[in-house]
């Protein structure tokens, strides 16, 4: 009897093979990428919030801030409760660090009339370049706020940055007028309620940390009102509802910008607004930006991508936090991207405990398979190269 032989060969060109793999390989029908989702969300999300702008600017020359900022938060009352409905998490609306949330309310409210006061009397692009500087005081800031251990190049580029707002400040040449130390403050202000979000934030409700700014824009802005209001039009307080809708709509272009891009890639999306600014400047307000501003603006912009792109390198910062901003200036009028329940996105980090990652050295048949992921810790003892 002879014996037989078996010659099993696998039929890779058969029909279930073929759906197997066309099933493992990327949707080539999206002609747009993930990343270039988020950017295109982020640069919609800003040239709402630059339009925004506009229409406070508008309504500044008719109206107090004070009374500007009040209107703003009260129109936006149904739409923050509308999102703050969602928030599912457990507790109360008494914050856990109060002596931090009370310093992130009075800068968001700091902020608030700074900011729209600045837009009043200052051109659109010029108050932009000063308030870019928010990141570069959020770098300072995490120093003695997060423990952050900023180097050499980074502290550089805060350096060049900040001499970029004396470009634009143009100090000796300019009279200082109460609109440019308006403008200032509010990027001191924005830079230190963004630093608490990130001091406090993993611990807060995000209920407590959009309402509590809110409240006391209402509260104080309306005590306030007594001494600067101005009756007006039905048509003004429209306006003043559509500012109220655009923010909110802006925010949440924003959130699902970051949702689907990376944070480096979306973050520098913030500084399209100087375009947007300088021609709505040009176009509707006859403001031609100076030289000076424009070059201290390219340097303030630069000054802050770089410390973007150098957070986003995974041994350059341990917290973050201009790359975690992931809204712009803050005024304590409008919804700051919240977290809440958020489930985590493709592409964010898995934090898992080195002793018990596995690894993916003792097991080289799945590497490169569809569905897998790189290591995520380092390969235990026991594995055998």
């Amino acid at each position: 009897m002879r014996p037989f032989r078996i010659n099993a060969t696998l039929d890779v060109t058969g029909p279930l093979c073929q759906a197997k793999q066309q099933r493992q390989r990327p949707d080539e029908s999206n002609p747009m990428s993930a990343n270039a989702r988020g950017a295109l969300f982020a640069l919609l999300a800003f040239g709402i919030f630059a339009s925004h702008d506009v229409l406070i600017k508008f309504l500044g020359g008719m109206y107090s801030p004070v009374q500007i900022v009040f209107f703003s938060v009260l129109f936006s009352f149904p739409l923050a409760t509308l999102t703050l409905m969602r928030d599912a998490t457990p507790g109360t609306l008494l914050p856990q660090h109060p002596w931090w949330m009370a310093l992130r309310t009075a800068a968001a409210v700091i902020t608030g009339v700074s900011a729209f006061y600045a837009f009043t009397v200052l051109p659109l692009a010029q108050t932009y370049a000063i308030l870019f500087a928010a990141p570069l005081l959020i770098t300072i800031l995490a120093i003695p706020v997060l423990g952050e251990k900023v180097r050499i190049r980074r502290w550089l580029a805060v350096l060049v940055g900040l001499a970029g707002v004396m470009v634009v400040l143009q100090p000796g040449s300019t009279e200082f007028s109460l609109g440019h130390f308006a403008a200032m403050a509010a990027a001191i202000a924005s830079a230190v309620a963004s630093i608490v979000v990130r001091k406090i934030g993993g611990e807060e409700r995000p209920v407590v940390l959009l309402l509590y700014p809110m409240v006391a824009n209402f509260f104080l802005m309306g005590f306030a009102l007594s001494l600067v209001y101005e009756p007006m039009p039905f048509s003004h307080l429209g306006i003043l509802a559509i500012i109220a809708t655009m923010a909110f709509v802006a925010g949440r272009f924003v959130i699902s910008a970051y949702r689907s891009g990376e944070a480096a890639i979306v973050a520098p999306m913030q500084y399209s607004q100087i375009i947007w600014a300088s021609a709505f400047g040009y176009f509707i307000f006859d403001e031609a930006p100076t030289n000076s501003t424009l070059l201290g603006a390219a340097i303030i912009i630069l000054s802050g991508l770089y410390i973007v792109l150098r957070e986003s390198r995974p041994d350059a910062s341990e917290n973050t936090p201009v790359l975690r901003t992931r809204t712009r200036f803050e005024t304590g009028t409008f919804l700051r991207t919240p977290r809440m329940g958020r489930p985590a996105r493709r592409g964010d980090p898995r934090k898992v405990p080195a002793e018990t990652a596995p690894s993916a050295t003792s097991r080289p048949h799945l590497r490169g398979l569809p569905g897998r992921v790189p290591p995520v810790a380092a390969p235990r003892s026991k594995d055998v190269d």
